[in-house]
């Protein structure tokens, strides 16, 4: 494997510098840039505003009596635009990528009542709002494209801020956010709901091991550890909010993509003079590389996205969005190894299809802006397993699941502009569906069940929510309070929506140009995971008494700033948990599972567990635009749970105690760039294998790996992980095309994280004359040691 690395390296090598020291004559040195800015509300062109590069103030120009702009000779990289004139806000834009297929850039300008005179326009790249004046990080396309070790996956750039674990073993994406589990997380795109973002879903949580979102559609993303907005519903530890870009409504673009694990395309137009679309389109070869590198699964997948957006008329626009994706995981059982085969040995063949697809429509009415969206989402999860990997005989079947979920959403909401103030209101109504037919061995209370149902459980489900904020004359001082609240009729507690009232504020102070205190504080709730709500035993449901898990968390910050390209921020935060779902069977918290394939919280359960997290968080984020992006961040803090009010706190599976990270990405000339991040994570608890439960024959063939310890959860703790990550670029700039390869190095320390060993079944059994349920697997222990250099080879053509 080592041989075949450093031959890729060598060839990539090799063409990066032909294609440097070849004639570059026919690249373009400048492109145009045209848009038009537009008012908010009455979607009325601003003419004669000053739109300029932000970083780059003599670079500018004014809009015409249209409101559109042409900048002209604009060097090809990244880039914002910041966007003034007198009566309204000033206002920098996203990242765009200035090249041959430039989009046509829209700009929305927000009226501003107190000013009546031009002011001095003072970009910033560092962007809050009133809402959530912490805990809110905005991710941009520099990010994006060229963040370290990520691959342009969104899951693995968080990873580079405050509050955000990771793990080291480096093949999934689970969100472990300020102390919280997996499950914990929630995402949108354009204000649709989106259950998880990752192939190979883990049912009951969130996370998997790819994303499915495609970077080349992402526009920027807003990355909430708290103060979540009230309209987005049914998050305790995070929120992952994407804004697509639109579709180019001046000419045809495609782009052509060759990742670490897939080849996609692309592309961005228009359909007539109303409408502009956004598609991709991705293919795994995930399969084809695992089998070659000799691994025991053989992951393969396909994903694609679409977005349309019509203006139905001056003041109406109607935008819908699909996403879905195809998961199919097959087992290599010819791979020879113990690692190989311990993990042959529980593993079950996975397949996956997951879509979700959604309508809004807006309409901007004065200073009101209603929006409708009605969305589906879908997920059909199927597993199955024989003992051995022996599926000639059904007497060897251990797993056979198939799983649906399935939620329709229909939200109204309303705004409404003010002055100073602002207004918020609206109604959301859902209808999820969930099936289960399952066949399951399982080993319990020292004998082998079969669990064998069907489940059917439809859940009628309701909110509503309303929020107001204020921003005074001198722009100083900013406020916000809003209420929610939601219900649903799966039982008589779960329906009485005004036990679920979640109230939330937020407040931010700007001492001076440069100094700034926010605090915010709220109760948030969550549904528990439909495999809890619709387990059955005996041929009921098993967890009617289940309550919405809820947390009610507080934040408070101070932040400096410099010139608007430096900012230091110190942060701390408190979070408690109550009503989480107990495991009746190994007693631990629902919360700390999660982390793996397969599915969660299909389990007899009750609400008594609670937790808390705290700690503090400092950041540094440095920007020079076209040049220079680093941040760095430090996070230190505690994650506890315990049983119920009387029993001891026990620190909870993602309670690692510290995660530092410093990622940085320098621009140099002739459009090459380099990027580095340093990772470093504390290590987590973990609870010891029961050596004796796994050894007997009945309970190893139930599920094929050992039994952990309960007795003593998280009693151990893993060493600390540290990683160096780095990543090379270059970027060709032709007259009608754009070529662009990169070099993303995982662990180029190779630094080695050691797991739990673990113990597994050699299939000769110690005592035969013995009576079969006390008879004995002789087992051997199976180091765990990870960690190798992971080289990337990425290929981009855009035009």
């Amino acid at each position: 494997m080592n041989a075949l690395k450093i031959h890729i390296l060598s060839i990539l090598a090799i063409l990066l510098f032909a294609l440097a020291a070849s004639d570059v004559r026919a690249q373009s040195n400048s492109y145009p840039v045209s848009g038009r800015v537009i008012d908010r509300l009455s979607r009325q062109p601003v003419p004669y505003a000053a739109v300029v590069l932000a970083g780059q103030e003599r670079t500018g120009v004014s809009t015409d009596s249209l409101g559109r702009f042409r900048l002209e000779h604009v060097r090809p990289g990244i880039w914002r635009l910041t966007v003034s004139s007198v009566g309204y806000k000033s206002c920098t834009t996203p990242e765009y990528r200035v090249s041959a297929a430039t989009p046509f850039i829209e700009v929305e300008l927000e009226e501003d009542a107190t000013q009546v005179e031009a002011v001095t326009v003072r970009p910033s790249p560092f962007r809050v709002t009133t809402e959530s004046p912490v805990s809110l990080k905005v991710i941009g396309m520099q990010e994006i494209e060229k963040s370290p070790g990520s691959n342009r996956d969104v899951s693995r750039i968080v990873r580079s801020y405050p509050g955000v674990s990771f793990s080291p073993v480096g093949y999934r994406n689970d969100l472990i956010v300020r102390g919280g589990g997996p499950s914990e997380n929630k995402f949108y795109m354009d204000g649709i709901e989106i259950p998880n973002i990752n192939h190979f879903a883990t049912q009951g949580a969130t996370g998997g091991p790819v994303s499915i979102v495609n970077a080349d559609l992402v526009r920027e993303i807003s990355f909430y550890t708290g103060a979540f907005p009230a309209d987005r519903a049914g998050a305790m530890s995070s929120v992952l909010d994407f804004q697509l870009r639109d579709g180019n409504p001046e000419k045809q673009t495609f782009k052509a993509t060759l990742g670490a694990s897939e080849v996609g395309v692309s592309g961005s137009g228009h359909i007539g003079r109303k409408t502009t679309c956004l598609f991709s389109l991705r293919q795994s070869y995930l399969q084809l590389l695992f089998k070659m590198l000799g691994l025991p699964f053989l992951p393969n997948y396909i994903d694609g996205q679409v977005k349309v957006k019509t203006r139905l008329s001056e003041r109406d626009e109607l935008t819908v969005l699909a996403l879905a994706g195809i998961d199919n995981m097959k087992l290599n059982v010819d791979e020879e190894g113990e690692n190989a085969q311990y993990l042959l040995s529980y593993l079950p063949r996975i397949q996956q299809e997951t879509f979700t697809v959604g309508a809004t429509w807006r309409h901007y009415a004065g200073r009101h802006v209603q929006t409708v969206t009605l969305s589906h989402n879908y997920l059909n999860n199927r597993n199955l397993k024989y003992r051995n990997n022996d599926s000639s005989s059904e007497e060897n079947l251990t797993l056979r699941l198939r799983s649906v979920e399935q939620k329709s959403t229909l939200r109204g909401e309303n705004r409404t502009y003010l002055g100073c103030w602002s207004v918020r209101e609206g109604v959301e109504l859902t209808w999820s569906n969930y099936t289960d037919r399952s066949f399951q061995r399982l080993y319990v209370a020292d004998q082998t069940r079969y669990s064998n149902y069907d489940t059917r459980l439809g859940i009628l489900g309701w909110g509503a929510f309303v929020s107001a904020e204020y921003i005074s004359l001198n722009k100083r001082l900013k406020a916000s309070a809003g209420l929610r609240t939601d219900g649903c009729d799966y039982s008589g507690r779960m329906a009485r929506f005004w036990e679920q009232l979640s109230p939330r504020g937020s407040i931010s102070y700007a001492l001076s140009d440069a100094w700034s205190v926010s605090g915010a504080a709220g109760l948030y709730y969550q549904l528990p995971p439909y495999t809890a709500l619709g387990f059955k035993q005996e041929g009921a449901l098993a967890n009617r008494s289940l309550e919405y898990m809820h947390v009610a968390t507080v934040s408070a910050g101070v932040d400096w700033r410099h010139r608007d390209r430096l900012i230091v921020s110190l942060e701390g935060f408190f979070k408690r948990y109550g009503e989480v779902p107990l495991s009746l069977a190994d007693g631990i918290p629902l919360a700390c599972k999660g982390a793996d394939y397969g599915t969660v919280g299909n389990e007899a359960l009750v609400s008594s567990a609670q937790g808390r997290a705290y700690g503090v968080e400092a950041m540094a984020r440095w920007q020079i635009p076209g040049r220079l992006n680093v941040v760095g961040s430090v996070t230190l803090y505690r994650s506890e749970y315990r049983n119920n009010v009387s029993a001891p706190w026990i620190a909870s599976a993602w309670d690692n105690r510290f995660v530092v990270n410093v990622s940085g990405t320098y621009d140099f000339p002739r459009n090459w760039s380099f990027g580095a991040k340093l990772s470093a994570v504390g290590g987590a608890p973990y609870t010891p294998y029961d050596l004796d439960k796994s050894s007997l024959v009945t309970a190893w063939d139930a599920q094929g790996r050992p039994y952990y310890n309960y007795d003593f959860y998280n009693a151990e703790r893993l060493d600390a992980f540290a990683q160096l990550d780095v990543r090379l670029d270059k970027v060709f700039y032709f007259k009608h095309f754009m070529l662009g390869f990169y070099v993303d190095l995982q662990n180029v320390t190779v630094s080695k994280f050691r797991s739990p060993d673990v113990w597994m079944s050699t299939g000769e059994i110690e005592n035969p004359e013995a009576p079969v349920e006390q008879q004995r697997y002789k087992m051997k222990r199976i180091e765990q040691v990870s960690g190798t250099l992971l080289p990337t080879l990425g290929l981009t053509i855009e035009f």
